[in-house]
């Protein structure tokens, strides 16, 4: 092959250096480049002088984030892609800035340097971050961070399953609460029973209390696995969970998310979702990789074996429902 016909490296080069990516967004979240820059800073000088740093750095920084599609740049004036005025920026109401405090923690990070072995174990090898251990510190952060992320299937799954009347809901791994906290919102009639972490809790019980709701939210601490749940409920929630465990696991936990229920109580399950060629789309396909550096044996689940667990629990009439996010929702009755 001569290098006329080579194909580019690009994508290799671009891979390697991917946490670059990560690091210059980090640095412009919180340096607030894209809000600075939609309220009107558009220079490097003008960006500097309002965020104290240095016009070289900044304007290293901009061209960066502009190489990457973040940021537009014509002359030396600066502007927001559609993607940045939406997500990046603090006049946003879809803001997701706060998401990079989860997302960037060492020790989900770290579990990359050790993928190798991962890879060669099929889960995490014991010198990386188990995402499951018991009461792991990293999802008080999640809870305090991942907010704005949630809010869009919050109010997905509130609109299946809300309703007007009387409402009992168990919200399992509630971690910030937004799920329960939007039904009640929607039904004054809902009460909704947590259950997480005694830490985590403590975070869904402040976002409880400025959602006014705190009266209808109550806190079940512990293990999902091994705390016992208090029956006759007609709703569940089983958001971003499953993905941590293998499939017979997941089963197993489904029944018992099942015996909770009333006859006809109704169960909605969150997750990333990939086609069944496991590739595709890209971002559901892509988490897989997460669950094999930082669980024993996590997954992305496709829709057929979401499916299979949940009928294999003992559910049936499984629908599913798609959202503005890479997720999906399944919702099937006892």
């Amino acid at each position: 092959m001569t290098t006329a016909t080579m194909p580019s490296a690009d994508v290799v080069f671009d891979t390697l250096f991917g946490y670059q990516r990560s690091g210059a967004l980090k640095t412009a979240i919180e340096l607030e480049i894209f809000t600075l820059i939609d309220t009107g800073a558009k220079t490097a000088a003008e960006i500097a002088s309002r965020c104290n740093a240095a016009e070289r750095g900044i304007r290293i920084l901009c061209d960066y984030l502009t190489t990457i599609g973040l940021l537009t740049k014509s002359g030396g004036t600066y502007g927001l892609t559609p993607e940045s005025a939406a997500f990046l920026s603090k006049q946003s109401r879809a803001y997701l800035g706060t998401t990079m405090r989860f997302l960037l923690l060492p020790e989900l990070k770290t579990n990359m340097d050790t993928l190798t072995e991962a890879v060669r174990r099929g889960g995490v090898p014991p010198t990386a971050t188990n995402t499951v251990d018991e009461e792991n510190p990293i999802w008080i952060e999640f809870a305090r961070s991942m907010g704005p992320m949630i809010m869009p299937p919050a109010h997905v799954i509130a609109d299946l399953v809300a309703g007007t009347g009387d409402l009992k809901v168990l919200d399992i791994a509630a971690g910030h609460g937004f799920f329960g906290i939007t039904i009640a919102q929607r039904n004054p009639r809902a009460e909704i029973v947590a259950v997480d972490w005694p830490g985590v809790l403590g975070v869904a019980t402040e976002h409880a209390r400025a959602a006014g709701v705190q009266d209808r939210h109550r806190t079940l601490p512990g293990d999902a696995f091994k705390v016992e749940f208090p029956g006759d409920f007609d709703v569940a929630l089983v958001t971003n969970f499953l993905h941590h465990f293998d499939a017979a696991t997941c089963t197993s936990f489904l029944k018992k998310v099942h015996a909770a229920l009333k006859p006809g109580g109704r169960v909605a399950v969150l997750e990333f979702v990939p086609n069944p060629d496991r590739v595709s789309p890209p971002v559901p396909a892509r988490f897989s990789l997460a669950m094999l550096s930082g669980t024993p044996a996590g997954d992305a689940y496709t829709l057929a074996e979401l499916t299979q667990q949940l009928e294999g629990a003992g559910f049936r009439n499984v629908s599913t429902h798609a959202l503005p996010t890479p997720q999906l929702v399944l919702l099937a009755q006892k």
